[in-house]
């Protein structure tokens, strides 16, 4: 993955097997939140067994996490053809849950690498499956 500078692009992060994690996080969100959902990720069985079910987590596997925070998760499209990003968390405090959410992904003993905070990125992945989840502290889905 990379990120663009004025100049230059610049390397920031890869894995080779694991799960890309796209972040948004709401302006509502706590610590809490951050932290269910490290857990909830680590622990998740998504990975196939040897009898092709979903029955191994990514620390079953050791496998890895590339984490990136996205803030356009939280557009809203429902009015006019401008989303609106209203729902977002500003600027610092994404930045304070999302290094909190790494570092209980850490604590739970997944690898991680992370995008490049606030930064424009190109992100390059292979999806195996595909297999894509949606999850929400707030278990509203």
């Amino acid at each position: 993955m990379t990120y663009r500078t004025s100049r230059e692009e610049k390397f920031c992060g890869s894995i080779t097997k694991g799960i890309l994690i796209y972040l948004g996080i709401a302006s509502d969100d706590s610590d809490d939140d951050a932290e269910y959902l490290a857990d909830k990720i680590a622990h998740l069985r998504i990975f196939m067994d040897s009898n092709d079910k979903m029955n191994l987590s990514i620390l079953d596997l050791g496998y890895e996490a590339l984490v990136i925070s996205q803030f356009t998760l939280h557009a809203d499209v429902r009015k006019g053809r401008r989303p609106s990003y209203s729902k977002a968390a500003g600027s610092e405090k994404a930045l304070m849950l999302f290094d909190l959410f790494c570092t209980k992904l850490l604590e739970n003993g997944v690898h991680i690498q992370t995008g490049k905070f606030q930064e424009i990125m190109r992100i390059h992945s292979i999806n195996d499956g595909p297999v894509t989840i949606l999850l929400d502290s707030k278990k509203a889905f």
